[in-house]
């Protein structure tokens, strides 16, 4: 079954975890690993949308469905983008169905037509068969960065946010199950801020066994998410008329990860691991 789960990069498909977490891991096989100050992981490095090219796009209900072999979730387009906030439910994953494997879940602006990304997400991944959940930045093409102050578990309430105040980004990850949160500045760099995501990502290894993550105000009860602003619209993704995109994960002409229609308020939706 594991050769389904082939990497999109060509990689061997085998996490790159560095020695202390691979001490951490050889306690109690399947016991999670929660990330700390002293507990170091390799990130997993999240690229731009990759598209598949296999089925063109279509348009259901004034959203337009594409495939991409990394990104399953929402998007929406536009100019400028000042904001991205988002809220999920960390999912378990199932290592004994797909060890050695890794997904990541985020809010972020751009990526969907361009070369950079501005996100902060959560990762549930699989050391063999050992899960580890952890909260995590990136810049792209800069190289992501765990947040360790910021513990997580499954089942634990996200909310996330990518701000642009005019002159820097501040990234803000915040654990509402346990009040834990963080905030950081950075440069904008080359960014065009053309599009806000939602997204779950098979970023290079074996796509792990999440079964159903939940996005969105409907699940999480955090309100004004799944929300964004550019310089024309403001508001949920429904809110983004027909500049809403649904993204869905296809490899090998094989669906991975699929999303849920929105709900009736534009706000919320889920994205279901299909890899069987």
């Amino acid at each position: 079954m594991l050769s389904k789960f082939v990497g999109i990069f060509g990689a061997t498909a085998l996490l790159a975890l560095s020695p202390a977490l691979a001490q951490t891991s050889s306690s109690e096989a399947g016991a999670p690993i929660s990330l700390s100050a002293s507990t170091a992981i390799t990130i997993r490095h999240s690229a731009r949308r990759q598209i598949t090219g296999l089925h063109p796009d279509r348009v259901i209900d004034n959203v337009t469905v594409t495939e991409s072999n990394n990104w399953g979730g929402y998007a929406v387009t536009g100019a400028l983008f000042t904001q991205a906030r988002g809220s999920w439910i960390v999912p378990a994953v199932d290592c004994s169905a797909v060890p050695n494997s890794s997904v990541s879940f985020w809010v972020g602006i751009d990526g969907w037509e361009n070369d950079t990304v501005e996100q902060t997400g959560t990762d549930s991944d699989c050391n063999g068969e050992t899960p580890v959940y952890y909260a995590w930045y990136e810049f792209i093409p800069a190289g992501g960065v765990t947040i360790t102050s910021v513990p997580l578990s499954p089942g634990d309430r996200m909310s996330a946010e990518v701000f642009y105040n005019g002159s820097d980004f501040v990234v803000t990850m915040a654990n509402e199950t346990t009040g834990k949160s963080f905030t950081l500045s950075h440069p904008p760099g080359s960014a065009t801020r053309s599009s806000a995501e939602w997204i779950a990502e098979a970023n290079g290894y074996f796509l792990s066994d999440f079964g159903t993550v939940s996005f969105g105000e409907d699940y999480t009860s955090v309100g004004r998410t799944n929300y964004a602003a550019d310089s024309k619209t403001s508001g949920q993704i429904g809110d983004f008329g027909g500049h809403v995109w649904k993204s869905i994960i296809v490899n090998s002409g094989v669906e991975d990860a699929m999303p849920s229609s929105l709900s009736p308020d534009g706000s919320s939706f889920t994205v279901t691991w299909e890899s069987d």
